[in-house]
């Protein structure tokens, strides 16, 4: 079973749209949602939670349509957005406690062993925690309750190195069981490489990049040569050029260039700028 569908999801603000939202993640996988600031990533997340109305499209999590069942949908989603909204007077002992109540399958002991791996403070204030303290337990809580699709919007974002890739980790142990799916939103293309099995690159509301994360990084690839070899090229094969005094650099298709050519790899965020920029 696919942990989301979505089909041609739209949310008309005015000044910006979300236009036509278009993704499938199937369960057991990682799905990066990449783009700008203001480029929908919230919004498509508000949207999948029912946060906010839609103006058009559909959304199934899980098999179940999310503005019908909801309240039922909710026990197998787990989420943690850019602001951790825990109230700063609680501990972690304490939200633990909190959390039993309001979690028909929460799961005291999966929270606290978390928690240790974490190295996470049981009794401090969580108005005293660092940003990374606060991601790592809303993280804890959306793993603690049988989740079977974890929605995490720029949950890396400020965070420093060590403590992004202690979160990474987590969430591909987590998407080894596979009833289990991942969908992150982030900024930072970097974080999304090291994880994702699926990319979706979103710029000013449209979806204008969605594949499996392999099938990009073998499809495409970077070659440096001079102006006039860049021009003898199958022009259908180039997908972004730029020209300089020193010569001409382009990422391309591989299996439209001709062989012997050599081609560089290609990383993810060089494809979602260029990408971006082409589409500006």
């Amino acid at each position: 079973m696919n942990a989301l569908e979505i089909k041609n999801l739209t949310k008309n603000y005015g000044e910006f749209k979300l236009d036509n939202l278009n993704l499938t993640l199937p369960g057991g996988c990682i799905l990066g949602l990449i783009g700008e600031n203001g480029a929908g990533k919230s919004t498509a997340i508000m949207l999948i939670l029912d946060m906010i109305k839609r103006d058009g499209g559909s959304v199934k999590i899980l098999g179940r349509d999310n503005a019908k069942e909801i309240r039922l949908i909710k026990e197998d989603v787990g989420t943690v957005f850019d602001e951790v909204g825990i109230p700063e007077c609680l501990n972690a002992r304490k939200v633990g406690k909190i959390m039993r109540g309001t979690f028909k399958n929460w799961n005291a002991e999966e929270y606290e062993s978390l928690l240790k791996k974490l190295s996470m403070p049981l009794d401090k204030p969580f108005g005293e925690f660092s940003r990374g303290m606060k991601m790592k337990l809303g993280l804890a809580v959306a793993m603690s309750h049988d989740a079977k699709l974890l929605l995490l919007d720029e949950a890396t974002s400020g965070l420093d190195p060590l403590v992004r890739d202690e979160v990474l980790d987590i969430l591909n142990d987590f998407t080894r069981d596979e009833n289990h799916s991942v969908l992150l939103s982030s900024h930072i293309v970097s974080d999304l490489e090291k994880i994702c099995d699926y990319i979706a690159f979103l710029h000013k509301g449209k979806l204008i990049l969605f594949e499996e994360k392999d099938v990009l990084l073998s499809e495409y690839g970077i070659i440096h040569c001079t102006e006039q070899r860049l021009s003898e090229l199958d022009q259908t094969a180039i997908k972004h050029k730029k020209i300089t005094p020193y010569g001409a650099e382009a990422i391309v298709k591989r299996s439209a260039v001709p062989s012997g050519t050599e081609i560089s790899p290609v990383s993810i965020e060089e494809l979602f700028v260029q990408t971006a920029k082409d589409n500006a």
